[in-house]
C-alpha cells in the first residue's frame, strides 16, 4: 500500500513498474490527461518525410510556426512566444516578472508554486470551496486582489477540478488586476477540450489587456508530450521583447517545428478529438453522478474530479484497486485543499472508460 505522502504523476510509469512489478507498457494511464487518440495519423504519415530537417538549424524566430499558431488561436503571430514546453515558459515568465507575492487559485498544478519559490517569491492560495463545487466566487475572489499581490496564477480549465472560468468573469478579474498592478498568468493547457471553448479561452482578451499572458502546449490535446512544444500568447509587446532577450535560441528543434505546423492545421484530428472527449465526458459524468457513493464536479477538461463519499473508501484504496488491473488514476490527496477522499481520471474512450468505471464502482 502506498503511503499517503506518495503520489504518481501521469508520466511516472517507471516508478509504478518498479514498485508493482507491472510493465509500464501494460498500464493504461488515466492520470496523464493525454488525448487517447494518440498522435494524429497525418502527423505519423508526414513527419518521417521531413527527417532531413534535423541537418539544419530551425529559424530562430520560428516565424512560420508562429504564423500557423496565430491562425489556429486567432491572434497576430507577433503575440506568440515559443517555448520548449509550457514548463520552460512558466520558468521564463517567473524569472522575468520576479514576483514578490503571488496569488494562486487552488487546488491546482504544483509547478507554479515551485517556480515562484525558486525565484524567491512567496505564494498565497485562494482556495476554491468544495461546497460551491469548486466554482470560483467572483465577487469574493476579486475582493482579495490588492496592491500587495503582483502576480495572479490560474489554470483554466483547472487541474484537478476541471472547472472553467468564462471570459466575462476573466474580463472582470483583469480589470481589477489592472487597477492593482497585478500581472495575470493563465494556463490554458486543457482549454481545447472544452465544449464551450469560445466562452472559456482568454485569447481574445489579449487584444485589450496588456497584463495577461496565456500558456498552451501540445502535450495533452495533441498527445505529444515528448515533443516539448509550448507557446504563449500576450498582447504586451514589451513583455514579448523582454522574453526574447532572455530566452535561449533554438530551444525547439526542427522536427518539432514541422510537427507543430502539421498538428495545428489537422482539422480532422481536432474535430475527432473534441467529439470523442465531449461524448465521454457527458457519459462518464452521468454514470458517476448516478452512483450515491460518488460526488462529481461538472468537468470542462478531458478529466473529472470525483469525491468518495463512503467513510471507509479512500483515494489510496481506489488507486491500488485500479493499478492492480493495470489502470492508473490520480490520487489527489497531495493537491492543496484536497485529501484522501478525491481521485481524478481522464477519459480514454468508451471501452477503457467502461473498464475503469467497473473497477472503481465494484
Amino acid at each position: 500500500m502506498l503511503q499517503h505522502k506518495d503520489h504518481f504523476h501521469g508520466s511516472d510509469l517507471e516508478k509504478i513498474e518498479q514498485i508493482y512489478g507491472i510493465r509500464k507498457d501494460e498500464i493504461v494511464s488515466f492520470s496523464a490527461n493525454v488525448n487517447p487518440l494518440g498522435i494524429s495519423p497525418l502527423l505519423r504519415e508526414t513527419l518521417a518525410a521531413h527527417i532531413d530537417a534535423i541537418s539544419s538549424y530551425p529559424d530562430r524566430e520560428y516565424l512560420s510556426l508562429r504564423k500557423c499558431i496565430g491562425e489556429y488561436v486567432g491572434t497576430d503571430y507577433e503575440n506568440i512566444i515559443m517555448g520548449n514546453g509550457s514548463t520552460e515558459l512558466i520558468s521564463l515568465f517567473i524569472q522575468l516578472k520576479h514576483p514578490k507575492k503571488a496569488l494562486i487559485i487552488g487546488p491546482t498544478y504544483s509547478e507554479y508554486e515551485r517556480e515562484i519559490s525558486l525565484g524567491g517569491g512567496t505564494c498565497l492560495y485562494y482556495p476554491l470551496k468544495e461546497e460551491q463545487d469548486f466554482v470560483l466566487d467572483e465577487r469574493h475572489f476579486t475582493a482579495q486582489l490588492h496592491e500587495g499581490i503582483d502576480l495572479l496564477v490560474l489554470c483554466n480549465p483547472n487541474n484537478p477540478t476541471s472547472g472553467a472560468i468564462t471570459r466575462g468573469t476573466m474580463r472582470h478579474i483583469l480589470d481589477v488586476c489592472k487597477q492593482n498592478d497585478i500581472f495575470v498568468m493563465v494556463d490554458e493547457t486543457y482549454v481545447e477540450f472544452a465544449d464551450n471553448y469560445e466562452a472559456v479561452t482568454s485569447v481574445p482578451l489579449t487584444a485589450y489587456y496588456n497584463n495577461i499572458v496565456i500558456l498552451r502546449g501540445t502535450s495533452k490535446f495533441f498527445a505529444a508530450p515528448g515533443l516539448r512544444l509550448g507557446y504563449a500568447i500576450t498582447g504586451n509587446r514589451e513583455f514579448v521583447k523582454a522574453i526574447h532577450t532572455r530566452k535561449n535560441p533554438w530551444t525547439i528543434n526542427s522536427l518539432a517545428v514541422i510537427a507543430g505546423e502539421i498538428m495545428f492545421r489537422d482539422k480532422a484530428y481536432i474535430k475527432e478529438t473534441r467529439e470523442l472527449i465531449s461524448g465521454e465526458r457527458a457519459r462518464m459524468y452521468q454514470l458517476f453522478a448516478g452512483d450515491g457513493r460518488f460526488k462529481v464536479y461538472p468537468p470542462s477538461g478531458n478529466f473529472m474530479l470525483v469525491r468518495l463519499l463512503p467513510e471507509g473508501m479512500t483515494s489510496g484504496e481506489l488507486f491500488e484497486r485500479a493499478i492492480r488491473e493495470r489502470m492508473m488514476i490520480r490520487d489527489c490527496s497531495t493537491f492543496p485543499f484536497l485529501d484522501h477522499k478525491y481521485v481524478r481520471f481522464c477519459f480514454m474512450g468508451k471501452e477503457m472508460d467502461d473498464k475503469l468505471a467497473e473497477c472503481l464502482m465494484r
